[in-house]
């Protein structure tokens, strides 16, 4: 089954989706571009069922402005499932602080969103989302992550992972899969697009994980102009059964329905078609419908 805001959805049942996005976030690293308005974020929503889209994953994990208790009444009106998140990001994004305060409890706080609620809400988690460093693992990209290994093994949640301009993965399934024994088909890998390395991203693919490529991007971090070229040589081996795609809208400006875009239409009604016509309606299925439904399924009742 599919955790969404609303309880468990069969994973056939979750449709059209963009794997990767936000409704609400706030971050230190980014004052004045809050996504923290309701109305915005059914507007925006309500723009990506308009498009086709049924489903969206919300990647924002603790502490950064989720406003869980609003999501079931998003997904009620616009008749989108909504899946929520767990998990930390990078340090920066938080308060001077705030991580020293919950860094010995993280593992704890994370079961508890996926089991009982986010904060006070009865919202629980459908997955949990950590962050790796530039290139390597720091101290604390490992901290966090082996709190969510733990979690990980005593709920099954997936665990989807912000990898900074698409660099460590290789460092983040050495930690996860290697040494914590997550299974790779467990983990989802994001913003594989930042890091344009066909190489790169076949040697992932053969680990067994979930490809996450992200955006579009307004830092444009390679994501439109090798975004297609990328997924090609992924298909072309093999691994279209493997592959997400998501807006990661984290900025009111990068909103379609009340900032400047692309926003979450943008997948459907412009990188839908172009992947259709370029690398076939099959796959383009896969990447929106098939993969997502597999991608975060888990069996919550063990």
């Amino acid at each position: 089954m599919i955790r969404t805001v609303l309880g468990e959805l069969r994973p056939e049942a979750l449709g059209v989706t963009d794997s990767h996005d936000h409704l609400f976030f706030r971050s230190a690293v980014l004052p004045g571009q809050e996504l923290d308005d309701e109305a915005a974020a059914v507007a925006e929503v309500e723009a990506f069922a308009a498009a086709g889209g049924q489903a969206i994953v919300q990647w924002t994990p603790y502490g950064l402005g989720r406003q869980a208790e609003l999501l079931p009444g998003i997904s009620t009106s616009t008749g989108v499932s909504l899946i929520a998140a767990t998990g930390l990001h990078r340090r920066e994004h938080y308060p001077e602080g705030f991580v020293d305060k919950v860094r010995d409890d993280l593992a704890e706080i994370f079961v508890r969103e996926l089991t009982v609620g986010i904060g006070n809400s009865s919202v629980r988690a459908g997955l949990i989302k950590v962050a790796g460093g530039f290139h390597v693992l720091d101290a604390h990209a490992e901290l966090v992550m082996r709190a969510a290994a733990e979690a990980h093994h005593q709920t099954g949640a997936p665990i989807a992972i912000h990898h900074e301009l698409g660099s460590a993965a290789d460092a983040v399934l050495d930690l996860l899969v290697d040494e914590l024994d997550v299974h790779p088909a467990a983990m989802i890998l994001g913003h594989l697009n930042r890091f344009p390395d066909h190489r790169v991203h076949l040697e992932l693919a053969a680990r067994g994980a979930w490809l996450a490529f992200d955006g579009p991007s307004r830092a444009n971090n390679a994501t439109d102009p090798q975004l297609l070229d990328c997924l090609a040589a992924l298909v072309d081996a093999g691994y279209a059964d493997r592959l997400l795609l998501g807006g990661d809208t984290t900025t009111a400006r990068a909103r379609a329905a009340t900032g400047e875009g692309p926003g979450m239409p943008y997948l459907l009604t412009h990188l839908r078609p172009r992947i259709e016509r370029h690398l076939g309606a099959e796959v383009a299925a896969a990447v929106f419908r098939t993969n997502p439904a597999r991608a975060f399924a888990v069996d919550w009742r063990g």
